[in-house]
């Protein structure tokens, strides 16, 4: 992932400082030394580095440090708080109200992501409950109507488009009067991609956010530019009022701390930080959860997020209810699983848990742990009901773990490994269920 290294190279800093036998300026000097140099080597802009070192020193009294029990603890506090501040300018991105007409326009670069970002925000808050229409007003990129028709199309969101008129302002009006007509809560006009040295895509931009009014423009800024993100930030800012900002292409392995130099340059919240091509990969961004977890700290929250939205235990009732009563059946390592994977990418929700630092991210296989709980949820559909409403006992009988086995593709040996977990989470659930057991709180009746 983009910052993974950086990631890296800050937590050995601090790791160092923790194995060193005298903390004195000269070791708080060697720390900054090694963070702000991969700041740098990760496109930060040096101002900001510069600026982020004195605030670090600033908020050190090496006076009282000497005095202090837990001198590591200070300076790592004040590290963690500086590095939050580079992405954090204190302002709360505006987020829409259901019920109420808003309007938000999306400006960008050319290949930023922009129009896949369009479709991904519709996509998060329709899953809010929200109603949400799309506006294609870019008429400059050929084909850029068909992406956002087609994108539209997959996430079963209304849009709106022409291939006649040739006045991208005209469109946008047209598109936003319809939608809100019909009572939409959030009209999403997607705008031409530019580059700030073309004077009349951007005087294009002007109008159209004078003609549409928009509650707010999200600036989408790809995260593998650079150095080149501060002037392209400002140059529109200059240009609209950009609310918040959307960072895609966070999945890859470029540098990534130009993005960190956009949100000083434009005084704006990052908002969402875009993380795959697939609809669903669009996260909430924090700071502090962020900054937590370039770090190996986890980030909890994130998390609690993933599992809220799935809204687990009115989907899964019986399943709360088996182990509440210190039962898990087949069936309820599969509605599990199935959780676990509808989470998102493994890698991503690994990356949410304390502990997990970039080090460790980098030796984990998604992929193959991915196959495996594919591989689980076919050896589950080749069960009967019965069977999965069992403990996995009926396997004993080998020509019904040889049938299950041929049904699914695997190996009679991959179905027993799958039995084998089943029983040593089983035994757990038996030991916090039952009507003493802590699990009996988590039962609806």
């Amino acid at each position: 992932m983009v910052l993974n290294e950086l990631g890296a190279r800050i937590n050995g800093a601090l790791q160092a400082l923790s194995k060193e036998p005298v903390i004195d300026e000269k070791a708080v000097d060697a720390l900054l030394r090694e963070i702000c140099g991969a700041l740098l080597e990760s496109d930060v802009n040096v101002q900001l580095v510069q600026k982020m070192r004195q605030n670090v020193k600033s908020r050190i009294n090496m006076d009282e440090l000497a005095s202090s029990t837990n001198k590591r603890k200070v300076i790592q506090t004040a590290v963690f708080e500086e590095l939050c501040s580079l992405v954090d300018p204190g302002v709360q991105p505006w987020t829409p109200q259901k019920g109420k007409q808003n309007v938000v326009m999306f400006v960008g670069l050319q290949g930023s992501g922009k129009t896949t970002s369009c479709t991904k925000l519709a996509t998060y808050y329709k899953r809010k409950g929200m109603k949400v229409g799309l506006v294609c007003a870019d008429t400059f990129r050929a084909g850029a109507f068909d992406q956002l028709k087609q994108n539209a199309a997959r996430a079963h969101i209304p849009y709106y488009g022409s291939y006649s008129e040739t006045d991208p302002v005209q469109i946008a009006l047209d598109g936003v009067a319809q939608f809100k007509k019909n009572k939409f809560d959030l009209i999403i006009v997607d705008t031409s991609g530019r580059h700030k040295q073309e004077a009349e895509l951007f005087e294009e931009m002007e109008q159209i956010a004078k003609a549409t009014k928009p509650n707010n423009t999200i600036f989408v800024m790809d995260g593998t530019i650079g150095q080149a993100a501060d002037a392209q930030a400002r140059a529109f800012k200059e240009s609209v009022d950009i609310g918040s900002i959307i960072i895609t292409k966070m999945d890859g392995h470029a540098k990534g701390g130009g993005a960190i130099s956009a949100v000083a340059a434009t005084g704006s919240p990052i908002e969402f930080i875009g993380t795959g091509e697939h609809i669903h990969d669009l996260d909430k961004f924090s700071a502090r959860p962020f900054i937590s977890k370039l770090l190996g700290m986890g980030d909890i929250s994130g998390l609690v997020d993933a599992v809220q939205d799935m809204h687990m235990s009115g989907k899964n009732k019986d399943m709360m209810e088996n182990l509440a009563k210190g039962v898990f059946t087949l069936k309820d390592m599969r509605d599990q699983l199935q959780n676990i994977m509808s989470m998102g990418p493994l890698s991503k929700i690994m990356g949410m848990m304390p502990g997990m630092s970039p080090e460790m991210m980098q030796g984990f296989d998604a992929d193959e742990s991915t196959r495996r709980l594919r591989s689980y949820m076919c050896v589950f559909d080749s069960m009967t009901e019965t069977e999965l409403n069992g403990d996995g006992a009926v396997f004993s009988n080998e020509r019904r773990l040889h049938r299950v086995a041929r049904g699914a593709g695997v190996r009679p040996v991959e179905i027993q490994a799958l039995l084998y977990q089943h029983q040593q989470f089983g035994q757990i659930v038996k030991k916090m269920g039952g009507p003493k057991g802590m699990l009996s709180k988590m039962n609806p009746n």
